[in-house]
């Protein structure tokens, strides 16, 4: 009996916060995309595990994490409601597919061959969203707290049948996620709205003829064997969404999980954005090593510079487009795509098109 009690005061002595009382706190994290998905991966890898790491050097509280990745809770059409209604406490929220309730949150997507530089456009976005007050009322209207970006690689085009030029694009129905479909637009091509957990069946099923997507997400969703024909374009990266908690949530939450959760959102942001730079390359090789055996087996072309800047001239205005019904909502469409662009700009970026001096 004394050794075991001997064997207690030890155990308490070695584990403090056990023994005072360490708080935990179930909280649900869900997304509609499996964590094979890079940026979905992180939000286990990197802001989950920072926000633990934070905590246990604290000692004070310990998260319960539930996790519903890969669409168990709800599909990619319903993110923002899940997040808003509490159907999870913390998620990703896909923008892309959010135009009509986030408006702002597109102006990446309707400027397009502007940058190809992940850490820059995120950083530009972050700093829109610290000081640009109708961008951060857009996420928080709908009880949202922002805790970490997400963005993308650069995007391009998979197809089953060879493109030479954007004159072999017209008539053909590319599978693209939301307000992306925009990009296609001159080029004679007809987007079919999609994502990336039903673009493989949309190809196989002859829904579509192939995609515009990126490489990253392209890869683990093994696209290329219904596609294997690449197409690099280099049309650009864009803003995807965020990871956000709950407002209910959020504010019943004590500060110091509070402020661990957005030192580990700001983590996941820059760590996500140098892993899209990082990664990109690679992802094409390893999608030509694994495609090699298959019939036809995976094959990386150029689109001509000549046929690249035709796409570019051919777009449309699509920038003061979206400016424009943006203004009629009240919204400061104008304003907000000239500081997006001055900001990429400002970190170096040259733009095949300055969509802010057309509109």
């Amino acid at each position: 009996m004394h050794r075991l009690r001997g064997l207690l005061l030890a155990a308490a002595m070695a584990f403090p916060a056990v023994a005072h009382g360490q708080e935990e706190i179930e909280l649900t994290v869900a997304s509609s995309h499996p964590l094979v998905i890079p940026w979905v991966g992180m939000i286990k890898s990197v802001f989950m595990a920072e926000t633990d790491r934070q905590l246990a050097e604290k000692g004070n509280y310990k998260i319960k994490w539930n996790e519903a990745f890969g669409g168990s809770l709800y599909k990619a059409n319903a993110t923002l409601t899940s997040v808003q209604e509490g159907v999870t406490d913390v998620g990703w929220v896909f923008s892309f597919l959010e135009g009509a309730k986030l408006p702002l949150s597109q102006a990446s997507t309707y400027a397009p061959f502007a940058t190809a530089n992940p850490p820059v456009q995120l950083e530009v976005m972050s700093d829109l969203l610290e000081n640009n007050e109708a961008f951060r009322n857009e996420w928080e209207q709908y009880d949202l707290k922002v805790l970490g970006l997400t963005g993308t690689d650069d995007y391009d085009i998979y197809t089953k049948k060879p493109i030479e030029g954007v004159a072999d694009l017209n008539g053909m129905k590319l599978s693209a996620p939301g307000v992306l479909g925009q990009w296609l637009r001159g080029t004679g091509a007809n987007a079919v709205d999609g994502s990336l957990p039903t673009f493989y069946t949309d190809i196989q099923t002859g829904v579509s003829n192939g995609v515009l997507s990126l490489a990253l997400g392209v890869l683990p969703a093994k696209l290329y064997e219904v596609a294997p024909y690449i197409t690099r374009v280099r049309i650009g990266t864009a803003f995807s969404g965020a990871v956000a908690i709950n407002k209910d949530s959020w504010d019943s939450l004590p500060e110091e999980v509070q402020q661990a959760m957005i030192a580990a959102g700001k983590a996941y942001t820059e760590a996500h954005g140098k892993d899209l730079l990082e990664r990109h390359e690679a992802a094409f090789a390893k999608m030509v090593e694994l495609g090699k055996g298959q019939n036809p087996p995976v094959t990386i072309s150029e689109l001509p510079e000549g046929d690249r800047q035709k796409w570019v001239d051919g777009l449309p205005d699509i920038a003061g487009e979206w400016a424009a019904d943006a203004e009629a909502r009240g919204l400061p469409g104008k304003a907000f795509m000239k500081a997006y662009m001055e900001g990429l700009r400002a970190s170096g970026e040259k733009p095949a098109r300055d969509w802010d001096k057309d509109m």
